[in-house]
């Protein structure tokens, strides 16, 4: 599996890449997966070791306040910065922004390792909670400033503990949050599994991110008359739950009349209250979350939505309301120049095998884009299976990916 010579003769080493891969898949191992959530004791070890191979690198390595790791070369910039995120799902996959880390250590040092481009400053980062234990993207929104981290302190994972104790569990209280230095960076480059079936079902081995979704994730709450499920009449009932099981099949049912091309939309959660057989609902609540790439898209598909939602409501069964989450989604579209060099990369290692498409998730690069030009790559899911223990890639495609990036890496700084 020895790789063709990238850019200037930059070549990664395989049994590297992949011995490095294998091993950050031990923290938090479970069968085949990780369960590695932001802050947990088992990722601040991962983090502590990350630090470790990057200083081994040669890079300046440290941990900062909300538990990003950044990797910052010795060299003068300006900088590529290449990185990802390497905490998982509560069920998740080995390979999820982990790849993606460990690639941009590998060609860190690959880069370094080549006569004619040592003198390239490449930094790499390993952003905090990209998986939203307590906010999705924490780690970048703070990099660029987004977010003040005192103001996220009170923020809490599924278990309810807060993002200030966990960031004090994990040693961190009063260490400086790092931040993006003006002028340093070049752009950002991300490589990630894509998370889906596109390149598998289409026989390719590397996609060119052209741009990223954005989503919008929403609460419809419905308040009927909690009562008996015997002696209550049909005609008589207000049923919170029967007024939800129809809205969700309005949405399946309308809402493609108002998609994009690869518009989804996903009822992830359903509650009855009280849940029991013998009780008519009086309350019941599902989450809608939409994803598409074209801002207008979104905004059709969330009028519909809230159209849908009044029409609910109208017909008496229960009151309804929708009510927003969490921070919304921008889309991003990636940088023409920057994916030219992942586009040229591709076509040198795997001449015919690689496309451009579209991100259906969200990724950190997304954050990066709006303050430097950011690049997103993608390698092939076996199966189209990710945020699940059975998650993985061939190591062929990791080898052949990682020297992709790595030639356009080096060739987004020779530019």
């Amino acid at each position: 599996m020895n790789p063709a010579p990238g850019a200037a003769g930059v070549t990664i080493n395989p049994d590297r890449l992949l011995s490095d891969l294998r091993r950050l898949r031990e923290f938090g191992a479970c069968g085949v997966g990780v369960v590695r959530q932001s802050l947990s004791p088992i990722d601040v070890e991962s983090r502590h070791w990350l630090c470790e191979r990057m200083r081994d690198a040669g890079l300046e390595a440290r941990i900062d306040g909300v538990g990003t790791v950044l990797g910052r070369s010795r060299n003068p910039g300006p900088a590529i910065l290449l990185g990802s995120h390497t905490d998982t799902q509560p069920r998740g996959g080995w390979l999820d922004g982990a790849m993606g880390v460990i690639y941009g250590l590998e060609v860190a040092r690959a880069v370094a390792e080549c006569e004619a481009t040592r003198h390239l400053a490449v930094d790499v980062a390993s952003w905090i909670d990209e998986e939203g234990a307590f906010l999705t993207c924490l780690g970048s929104l703070t990099f660029c400033g987004e977010l003040a981290p005192e103001s996220a302190r009170d923020l809490t994972d599924n278990e309810g503990k807060t993002l200030g104790e966990a960031i004090r569990e994990a040693g961190l209280e009063g260490v400086p949050v790092m931040r993006r230095e003006p002028g340093r960076y070049a752009g950002y480059a991300e490589a990630h599994i894509e998370q889906g079936p596109w390149l598998e079902h289409q026989g390719k081995r590397v996609g060119a991110v052209t741009g990223i979704v954005g989503s919008r994730n929403f609460v419809i709450e419905f308040k009927g008359q909690q009562n008996h499920a015997g002696t209550t009449p049909m005609a008589l009932r207000r049923d919170a739950g029967h007024a939800l099981v129809e809205l969700a099949h309005r949405v399946y049912d309308t809402f493609p009349e108002h998609a994009g091309e690869r518009s989804v939309w996903t009822i992830g959660r359903i509650a009855l209250d009280p849940g029991v057989q013998s009780i008519v609902p009086g309350r019941a609540e599902m989450h809608l979350q939409f994803r598409d790439q074209d801002v207008a898209v979104l905004d059709r598909l969330e009028a519909q939505a809230r159209a849908l939602v009044a029409e609910a409501g109208a017909r008496g069964r229960a009151e309804v309301h929708m009510t927003e989450f969490g921070k919304r989604s921008l889309p991003a579209i990636m940088d023409e120049r920057l994916r030219g060099h992942i586009e040229r990369a591709a076509e040198r290692h795997a001449p015919g095998d690689w496309i451009p498409m579209p991100s259906a998730a969200i990724h950190d690069a997304q954050v990066l884009s709006r303050h430097m030009p950011a690049a997103m790559m993608f390698v092939p899911s076996i199966g189209g299976i990710s945020h699940a223990f059975e998650e993985d890639t061939s190591e062929e495609d990791l080898v052949l990916g990682c020297q992709v990036f790595a030639t356009a890496a080096a060739n987004m700084l020779l530019d």
